[in-house]
């Protein structure tokens, strides 16, 4: 059964909502709400450099449906390893795509829970690419190695000079993360897990 707070943190106003197979599936495992606020957030981000790429580079062809379903789902790992949810650790990574293996995710959308953290491999593609870098920018995170590869990737597709190239992605990056705080304050709002707020509210009340 879905949580109270679960449902909240997919369908309170904010970012979008996730596409309706990654709720679905988030809701079937019950995830832990900060995580499904995470999600929500990070699509926000790639949604927004997806729009940017079919307007300024039309030619490039991107897997749309592949980048916004990565994104709502790159971290769903987190759901086996919680403790990451709050500390550091990898191990939700390789987790995360068996998982959605296991359920039946193909493994076109499936593998960025394993890639997102991996940008620097061999074979990664620009679905990868912009996924990693949303899950940097929704948080005003700038990472110029990341960065290169994204301008390296759509210059060379269409045939632009690398610098124009930085510039305008340089100008999408510091609009995506102008709304940084407000995302940070969405996933804040929603507990790590299931329960903390009312355990913290009552903590208050006898404090």
């Amino acid at each position: 059964m879905t949580s109270a707070a679960l449902r909240r943190a997919l369908t309170a106003p904010g970012p979008p909502p996730l596409p309706v197979d990654a709720a679905r599936l988030l809701a079937e495992l019950n995830a832990p709400p900060r995580l499904a606020a995470h999600l929500r957030a990070v699509h926000e981000a790639a949604g927004e450099l997806v729009d940017w790429v079919a307007a300024t580079y039309p030619d490039v062809a991107v897997d749309a449906e592949a980048v916004l379903f990565g994104a709502a789902t790159h971290d769903i790992g987190k759901v086996l390893h919680p403790a990451e949810l709050s500390g550091p650790g990898a191990r939700h990574e390789p987790a995360g795509h068996e998982l959605l293996r296991a359920h039946g995710v193909e493994e076109r959308l499936a593998r960025f829970a394993r890639t997102h953290a991996a940008w620097d491999g061999d074979g990664v593609t620009i679905e990868d690419l912009l996924v990693s870098l949303a899950d940097k920018v929704w948080k005003a995170k700038r990472v110029p190695d990341l960065e290169q590869r994204v301008v390296d990737r759509l210059a060379a597709a269409s045939g632009e000079q690398a610098w124009e190239t930085f510039l305008k992605l340089d100008d999408v990056l510091d609009r995506i993360a102008a709304r940084a705080d407000d995302r940070l304050a969405f996933q804040s709002a929603h507990p790590v897990q299931d329960g903390q707020a009312a355990q913290e509210g009552r903590a208050e009340e006898h404090g």
